[in-house]
């Protein structure tokens, strides 16, 4: 064989091991390629997820502004296409000329034949000839639209329980829904931003309802009565708002330590004070001394060795509709509550010993149903007088050794003492800083069955603001009675605000839980990431609206009214930030500025 076959045929042979052993060409389309794409009848299958395809295809005859945001606003992955097919307004026209005539035609033939009115054709005639108008003078256009969803979730289950929120939310809308079956591959590819519609499901739209389809929404708090809250950091726009204009006036407040929760609701005060409207804190660091002392107000120190004394005996005036027997019986089962905190628990047999002790016990000083509710406060009992109760009663030696220590020594000049404080300045700060530790929760409660007593004997707006609320939440009587405030305070013109950063202490608790329910107004601050799940929980929040939280700066928040939420920038005057500042350097400074002007 000639040399130059032997050449070629070696060269043939090295060609061929090379391409054998050359690598394969990878791209990027083989990084971001699903491993697996199975097209089934109602869903596909992406790798590891699932996706499925729905369509809208019925509409009621009015549409909402902003009907579709609540479905933009669920926490599920989602890719949602508009298709808007415009259409010539001569064809549709004479489409309508000809269904005038048809629907007309019909109406008269019924009154011809005496049936009675077809409201629905009665409607369709007029929707006709309005939209008739409406498009001969060019206010209206009109469109075919498409809308289609895919949703992707982790399992076929998911799947299933996504499609029912979203039927729930469109069909509470009179809308409908409907999976793309045997063309999910179709839908899957029209909501894909290729723009190409290869379902073709339209509706015939004119340019009012269309407009209602714009899915992103921008809630307003701006009305004409009410304080500035702040400033609404979507659109600039101001937040003003009144409380009291809601089904109930009460409002939680959920931030970390040093989010700014004290000095947004301290502006809040300030500015309600400035309305007429009445304000009570109970404050457990002191922070709102400065404050009272700048409006006016009063400050009352609550501790074992103040001079300020509460008896939990007190009784609130009735009022006109009130029945004097179950103001009595009402105060007896919260007294119950109150001594089964400050006696460690009861047993069942106590807890009965203990009712039949304290009706007892007014019954001795004549405050009975039958008695004039008007004479009552002129003969409230003491703890003393209830441990004489006691002690004549068999079986209650447990109970009179506990109860002793309330009544004599350190604990008495606080538990054992008549009521010798006012209310009747419009701001009042009941400061329980120096309360010793174990006692807080008990002093709490006291304090809030007296501000209770109070708002009850007479009618008039007022704000309770609780801070570090979750002291009260460590026992479930206190934390019951702190609900029954929440719950009832609306009947009494009372807004109660309730402030914790502990969040999931707070939450822990069915009561905290139904508090929050039971509050119109929620203000979401800077959050720690131990506590963001249980929050976004709890409040249904976006991952968006979760990091919003975390990264928050000081004074910026989600602010919840109702319905409606702003992401809000809590902002005050000159002068408001020199009255509720919570900065250790500007309030010292203040302080100093005042010892100054007190010298001089």
């Amino acid at each position: 064989m000639p040399s130059f076959l032997n050449n070629l045929l070696g060269k043939k042979q090295e060609d061929l091991t090379e391409q054998i052993f050359q690598e394969e060409a990878f791209d990027v389309r083989d990084i971001i390629a699903p491993p697996y794409i199975g097209v089934m009848q109602d869903h596909i299958k992406l790798g590891e997820r699932f996706a499925k395809s729905f369509f809208v295809f019925s509409y009621p005859r009015y549409l909402n502004t902003g009907w579709f945001t609540p479905v933009i606003d669920l926490n599920t992955p989602m890719d949602v296409s508009f298709f808007i097919h415009p259409v010539s307004s001569e064809l549709i026209l004479k489409k309508l000329r000809k269904k005038v005539t048809e629907v007309s035609s019909e109406i008269l033939e019924r009154e011809e034949k005496g049936l009675i009115r077809d409201p629905a054709l009665e409607t369709a005639y007029k929707d006709i000839e309005t939209l008739r108008d409406n498009l001969m003078t060019a206010q209206e256009k009109m469109f075919r639209l498409g809308i289609y969803i895919t949703v992707y979730e982790t399992s076929e289950k998911e799947l299933r329980d996504t499609e029912l929120t979203l039927r729930s939310i469109f069909e509470s809308r009179l809308i409908y829904i409907k999976p793309a079956l045997f063309k999910q591959k179709e839908g899957f590819i029209s909501c894909n931003p290729y723009g190409m519609d290869l379902l073709e499901v339209h509706t015939p739209m004119d340019t009012e309802p269309l407009s209602t389809c714009f899915p992103f929404i921008c809630f307003d708090l701006s009305s004409n009565e009410g304080i500035l809250y702040g400033i609404n950091r979507h659109n600039n726009s101001l937040v003003l708002f009144d409380r009291f204009s809601l089904e109930n006036a009460n409002m939680v407040v959920f931030a970390k330590s040093g989010a700014g929760k004290s000095f947004a609701i301290k502006l809040e005060i300030l500015r309600y004070l400035m309305q007429g409207v009445d304000c009570i804190i109970i404050d457990p660091e002191n922070e709102y001394e400065f404050l009272a002392d700048a409006v006016g107000g009063s400050f009352l120190k609550i501790s074992l060795t103040s001079p300020n004394h509460l008896n939990p005996f007190d009784l609130p005036l009735p009022g006109p509709d009130d029945n004097p027997e179950d103001i009595l019986r009402s105060n007896v089962i919260n007294l119950v509550g109150l001594l089964r905190i400050m006696l460690g628990g009861l047993t069942p047999e106590e807890d009965s010993i203990l009712d039949e002790a304290l009706t007892e016990t007014y019954a001795v000083r004549d405050i009975t149903p039958q008695s004039d509710p008007k004479t009552w406060a002129n003969s409230t009992p003491l703890m003393s007088d209830f441990q004489e109760i006691l002690e004549s009663m068999t079986g209650t030696e447990s109970l009179v050794n506990r109860i002793k220590k309330f009544t004599k020594g350190t604990f008495s000049d606080f538990f054992n003492q008549q009521s010798n404080i006012s209310m009747d300045k419009s701001f009042v700060v009941f400061g329980i800083r120096d309360m010793e530790e174990s006692l807080r929760p008990i002093a709490l409660y006291i304090v809030m069955r007296y501000i209770w007593n109070m708002v009850r004997s007479k009618l008039k707006k007022r704000i309770l603001v609780i801070d570090e609320a979750w002291w009260l939440m460590q026992s479930d009587d206190g934390a019951s009675f702190l609900f029954g405030l929440v719950k009832r305070g609306r009947k009494y013109w009372l807004g109660v605000t309730t402030i914790t950063q502990d969040v999931g202490d707070f939450m822990k608790s069915d009561y905290g839980k139904a508090i929050v329910t039971n509050s119109s107004l929620q203000f979401l601050m800077k959050q720690s990431t131990a506590d963001i799940d249980s929050v976004q929980k709890t409040f249904t929040l976006t991952e968006q609206e979760k990091n919003l939280l975390i990264e928050a700066a000081v004074g910026e928040g989600l602010f919840f009214a109702g319905r409606k939420h702003v992401y809000l920038q809590v902002v005050a005057s000159q002068t408001e930030n020199q009255i509720v500042t919570t900065n250790p350097q500007e309030v010292e400074q203040n302080r100093e500025e005042k010892r100054n002007l007190g010298s001089v």
